[in-house]
């Protein structure tokens, strides 16, 4: 039984949670309704390719990985996923996790000590901050973006050891970072170079090859998104492989992913490869509805990307507007703080949307507010 003092704040926190009305609740979408805010950016979620391809993998590994990949969890097809990926995105080695967060935070907080300091983007999310914290680094934040202060805090650092770290593409503001101004100041101050690449992978850039380059140290991409499955990789040299397969707590402790995500894996990069129509289409039409939002008299903030807010002035906007639209077929959600400083829809485009279906959400956009 919680004791005294811990029924006392969960009350509290129940108080101020029903008070600033955000509490959160897990909602199944709603049937039949166009799809606007999941990371199924190429809809490969439902390819019938892939579910084969899965479906295979059960059969050919099993339901079921067993142990950890150090102990009697390792499969061929683990091996055969990373030398791909790293293939595909130009890097030497890859190492795969189950997921985004454990990827993260299991690389940050084995790679930093107290001897380090980490220069985190003010936006960069949750999991690289908790990585960070965890690993004991000094933390430096610079504003978002703002590569004139991230250099400013570069020549003051005192530290032999740093490391910037930032996201590719924002995943609430759908912005992109100034990779090869990123790449420079790294290179002239000695620093590495950490991108979570997971928002851009499969959705720009080359065969999808996403906006990070070799110039980054580490680069952290995602199968949970453009590439529909789950699980994640990180992309480095060979001696940082095999320092994280010793040291990544969430590796060497967890059972490993289901070997059938791996194995249809292998299957989801070759169909985003060959999706160049998919994501020429997908930035068209955030295009538009970047135009679209403007001409309401609203703002889609700095986004220039497939991810796009339509910034309220309020929760409560948000919240009814989100609503409206759902009435309306689509299923975007509305974004609150403390997730974002300014309450907004965000609108996340995918190959599935038709040409009617597009047409009838900018029709449902108009007098929104």
């Amino acid at each position: 039984m919680p004791n005294k003092a811990t029924d006392q704040d969960l009350d509290t926190f129940f108080e101020k949670l029903n008070s600033t009305n955000r509490e959160r609740e897990l909602l199944v979408p709603p049937m039949g309704a166009v799809d606007l805010c999941s990371n199924d950016y190429l809809c490969l979620s439902k390819h019938p390719e892939l579910i084969h391809a899965l479906h295979e993998g059960i059969e050919l590994c099993g339901a079921g990985s067993t142990a950890s990949r150090l102990v009697r969890g390792h499969r061929a097809v683990f091996d055969s996923i990373e030398k791909k990926t790293a293939a595909w995105l130009n890097a030497p080695t890859a190492l795969f996790f189950a997921n985004g967060y454990a990827a993260n935070v299991g690389t940050l907080s084995a790679l930093c000590d107290a001897s380090y300091e980490c220069f985190v983007d003010r936006l960069a999310h949750a999991s690289l901050v908790d990585g960070v914290r965890l690993s004991g680094a000094k933390k430096s934040y610079f504003r978002h973006n703002d590569m004139e202060h991230l250099e400013s805090l570069l020549k003051k650092s005192k530290s032999t050891r740093k490391v910037i770290i930032t996201e590719s593409i924002f995943s609430m503001d759908g912005d992109r970072a100034p990779m090869e101004t990123l790449e420079d100041l790294a290179a002239r101050h000695e620093s590495l170079l950490y991108v979570d690449d997971a928002h851009a992978v499969g959705v720009c850039g080359d065969e999808g090859r996403g906006l990070s380059s070799s110039g980054a140290d580490l680069r952290v991409i995602t199968l949970g998104k453009a590439l529909g499955l789950e699980g994640a990789l990180v992309l480095s040299n060979e001696r940082l492989r095999r320092f994280l397969l010793h040291q990544a707590r969430p590796f060497v402790f967890s059972t490993a992913p289901l070997p059938a995500i791996a194995h249809a894996a292998l299957t989801a990069i070759d169909l985003a490869r060959r999706m160049d129509a998919e994501r020429t289409q997908i930035q068209n039409q955030a295009q538009i509805l970047r135009e679209k939002i403007k001409s309401e008299g609203y703002s889609s903030g700095l986004s220039t990307t497939h991810i796009v807010p339509l910034i309220l002035e309020d929760e409560k906007a948000a919240l009814d507007c989100a609503e409206t639209l759902t009435q309306k077929g689509f299923h975007v959600k509305a974004i609150r703080p403390p997730t974002v400083k300014e309450s907004r829809l965000r609108f996340s485009l995918n190959a599935g949307l038709d040409d009617a279906q597009f047409t009838a959400l900018l029709r449902a956009l108009e007098g929104i507010g």
